[in-house]
């Protein structure tokens, strides 16, 4: 077997692994590095359509272009999608073209797909896959089985990948949190875990962005009720609330939902992304809030719900993009009074968000509080929390699991190297049975 880690393994982003096993080649996920994104917008005054070209060279792309050197484009027979973040399935419209091979991800992570493609068209079929179940392909060395097992992460319907080979099973675990209480969708599904563990887990590919922070990841019903206190507790009758979170977010979304029906305000949803994951969510039956807001995108829309809010702060509440102070989203507009509306001496904005630490959205979201303050809003931060492993979830899932190989994933040298030091503390030989793998580079087991 090979395993070929092509992006995300020098960076937060990017994320795309392959791998081969005889005359077959299996990719897992294919995503972009956002803040080359964000610093392409910045420069580039208007929207424009972006290509392949253009963002290979920013470096939003994996490089794929590996798997081409090594003669094997033309044996990859599937692309496995986790979950529905940009920087694991934000590529697809730009690459998965190259591949003849169908694109297989959970109904909520195909639909939002669906919806980022809505202006491309790509040859590749899109097959959805329940949560906990399995999908069958036929490759030309043998037949494979694919288990999209059900685990929490910050969106819906995120999955641990189980490739099962003749050589064993490849255990895709990117972008995870053990969270057994949690506010929408299935807890993890540990059963399943346990009975793949029982067979031979060959290699983990693991999330490792927080393996050297000594702690469990909280469930979000504590950043539920960290939600509750600020939006419940917080004098704030005569004036207007805001809250920015990720739109990806349907749970936490759900939280914010049912405490602004508490506080008797009529709820409005702003923002392209915050149209494309509900509307998503709705589409696969899974947003139980959707009668109690209002999706607000169109322009003409959008300014006249913001004139009417400026009227009626008291009774309405806003719930937005621009928690990372991303240009041109509706808070950095709002905060240079570039929409029809004012903000006033104690108004208050929620960042139900932890700042990414690129350096493009902490310079941005500094500013952007600084223009904040200027009108005397009230700023409450990092009501959040992650959900991301930390290093005593990494600890338990790897005393479920006993792979026989870990490649620690998601992150640089500075993330990775924790991972491979607490498999060490675990009695795995480092180069041996834990592999430090950076951006394209091979492993054969």
């Amino acid at each position: 077997m090979e395993i070929f880690t092509i992006g995300g393994f020098d960076e937060v982003g990017r994320n795309m692994t392959a791998v081969r096993t005889g005359e077959d080649v299996f990719i897992f996920d294919a995503g972009v590095f956002l803040p080359a994104i964000v610093e392409l917008q910045e420069q580039e005054t208007e929207q424009q359509a972006y290509t392949e070209k253009k963002l290979r060279s920013i470096g939003a792309l994996p490089d794929d272009l590996l798997l081409d050197k090594m003669g094997l484009r033309d044996k990859v027979r599937a692309i496995f999608l986790g979950h529905s973040h940009l920087d694991h399935i934000g590529a697809i419209p730009y690459m998965s073209y190259r591949y003849n091979a169908p694109v297989i991800g959970t109904p909520f992570t195909i639909e939002v797909l669906k919806k980022i493609m809505e202006d491309v068209r790509i040859p590749n079929p899109l097959k959805s896959v329940n949560p906990n179940s399995s999908f069958f392909i036929k490759g030309k060395s043998s037949n494979y089985q694919i288990d999209f097992i059900n685990i929490t992460h910050s969106t819906i319907q995120t999955s641990m990948m189980a490739l099962h080979t003749p050589e064993g099973v490849v255990l895709y675990a990117n972008d995870f949190k053990l969270d057994n209480t949690p506010i929408l969708g299935l807890p993890p599904n540990y059963d399943l875990l346990k009975k793949i563990a029982k067979e031979g887990i060959k290699a983990l590919i693991v999330d490792s962005l927080y393996s050297g922070v000594d702690r469990k990841t909280p469930s979000e019903k504590i950043a539920r009720a960290l939600l509750e206190e600020v939006m419940l507790t917080v004098k704030n009758e005569n004036s207007a609330v805001f809250v920015t979170t990720f739109s990806s977010h349907i749970a936490r979304l759900k939280s914010v939902v049912d405490f602004g029906k508490k506080l008797n305000r009529k709820i409005y949803f702003v923002g392209r992304s915050m149209k494309k994951y509900v509307s998503s969510a709705i589409d696969v039956g899974m947003c139980p809030f959707q009668k109690d807001i209002q999706l607000v995108t169109y322009k003409k829309q959008l300014e006249s719900v913001f004139k009417k809010v400026d009227k009626d702060r008291r009774n309405s509440l806003i719930v937005c993009t621009g928690h990372q102070g991303e240009p041109g989203s509706i808070m950095d507009r709002l905060s240079r009074n570039k929409l029809p509306f004012s903000f006033r001496q104690g108004d208050s904005v929620i960042f139900s968000s932890k700042t990414i630490p690129a350096p493009a959205n902490v310079a941005n979201k500094e500013q952007m509080d600084k223009r904040l303050k200027k009108f005397g809003v009230r700023l409450f931060d990092n009501i959040h929390v992650s959900g991301h492993p930390g290093r005593e979830d990494l600890r338990d899932l790897i005393s479920m699991l006993s792979p026989a190989n870990i490649i620690p994933a998601h992150g640089s040298l500075m993330h990775l190297t924790p991972m491979v030091e607490l498999a060490k503390e675990m009695g795995y030989k480092t180069g041996k049975e834990c592999h430090l793998m950076q951006n394209g580079q091979r492993l054969r087991l």
